[in-house]
């Protein structure tokens, strides 16, 4: 069971910031942990290797939220820019989400810019793009890719596959890869008990985590992994 693309806190917030900068080596390691055991030591983590969160620092995002309004919002009828018009999938886009006394324009240059920082990033690293959508470092992503960049729907339609780090209840059962080349990152799968079934990376185990989820784990949990994917 996948976790809900989310929300991060102030850390993925950073990440977000500058999106096009992340990039990383996406090639999986060997082996996982077998039930009951940790996992197995994957090729090589090398600090040559950027990381996707590491390398966050440069861009800065928009600054008015791409997020559907909680507050009051501007009528759909009344969505229209001081010059030109907005097309069909502006206006849905823009549905709920234009804050009154706020310029729908601006509101949508957010989408807008959140597409570009997509699309240039997958051009350099798919994983790193997906793992943006996964971990919530993308406002939205959803309604963006819908509405704004459809073709970046295949982004979208594997970042579904993937959670992020934190507690993931009744998980599926598979192998999954961190997305991350931090050595920090770190994992367990615990039955119905608590018991810990699966943990890992294995004490001076190299390259990228990956984390083998087996039949009957009522919980995943992990930190600094940033985000999950099938492996």
């Amino acid at each position: 069971m996948r976790r809900p693309l989310h929300r991060r806190p102030a850390a993925a917030a950073a990440v977000f910031a500058a999106l096009l900068a992340l990039t990383a080596c996406s090639s999986p390691g060997d082996g996982g942990p077998t039930e009951g055991s940790p996992t197995a030591a994957g090729p090589t983590r090398s600090a040559a290797v950027p990381d996707r969160q590491a390398e966050a620092a440069e861009n800065a995002g928009p600054t008015v939220s791409a997020s559907a309004s909680k507050g009051p919002v501007v009528p759909d009828a009344q969505l229209k820019p001081v010059t030109g018009s907005f097309t069909e999938k502006e206006k849905k886009y823009l549905s709920g989400r234009v804050p009154v006394n706020t310029d729908p324009a601006a509101v949508l240059q957010t989408g807008q810019e959140s597409c570009q920082r997509l699309e240039r990033t997958a051009k350099r690293d798919k994983d790193a793009a997906v793992g943006a959508i996964v971990a919530g470092d993308i406002p939205d992503a959803e309604a963006v890719i819908t509405h704004l960049c459809t073709a970046q729907q295949p982004l979208l339609a594997t970042a579904r596959t993937g959670f992020g780090e934190g507690t993931v209840k009744a998980p599926k059962a598979g192998t999954y890869r961190a997305l991350t080349t931090n050595p920090a990152c770190a994992w367990q799968a615990l039955g119905a008990d608590g018991k810990v079934l699966a943990s890992g990376p294995a004490p001076g185990s190299q390259g990228p985590v990956r984390a083998n989820v087996p039949s009957g784990a009522k919980e995943f949990t992990s930190s600094a992994c940033y985000a999950w994917l099938p492996a």
